[in-house]
């Protein structure tokens, strides 16, 4: 359900869930525990196709697969390996991301911040099964939020 606002139409907090709770039932993709994948982020909005979710397919060539919550050395160290995530890039609708944001990383750079001892955070029910090509459910389970 949208409702207007005066000079914009904004989703309602009822709208947003009800779109969360449509993705996990409807997409029929799974997270690396086995259950369906849920929702990582409408807030800023995230994944590949930015759904909320963190599913992929074909287009989609560096696997935004993985559910992390960022922090400050993070995004430092993402910024340092060429992929700055903090900026705001409005020409794509991208408003840069701050400590605490979820975001659908690609499984390469987890991996990459994991061996460099940086990995953030992980949230498993939202991280999709395609991250185990790339990373171990040990190495997730080891920094999961959720876990």
């Amino acid at each position: 359900m949208i409702t207007r606002n005066d000079t914009n139409l904004q989703p309602t907090t009822s709208s947003i869930l009800s779109d969360m709770i449509r993705i996990e039932e409807t997409t029929g993709h799974r997270n690396v525990l086995g259950g369906s994948l849920l929702p990582c982020s409408m807030e800023p909005l995230t994944g590949f196709y930015r759904t909320g979710c963190c599913e992929t397919g074909p287009e989609d060539q560096g696997s935004h697969t993985v559910c992390v919550v960022v922090s400050e050395e993070f995004l430092a160290f993402s910024r340092s390996a060429g992929n700055d995530l903090s900026t705001p890039m409005p020409a794509y609708g991208f408003p840069g991301l701050r400590p605490g944001d979820h975001w659908c990383l690609c499984a390469p750079r987890w991996q990459e911040a994991l061996e460099a001892g940086l990995a953030p955070p992980v949230i498993l029910e939202a991280t999709h099964e395609g991250a185990l090509q790339w990373t171990s459910i040990e190495d997730l389970r080891a920094h999961a939020l959720d876990a």
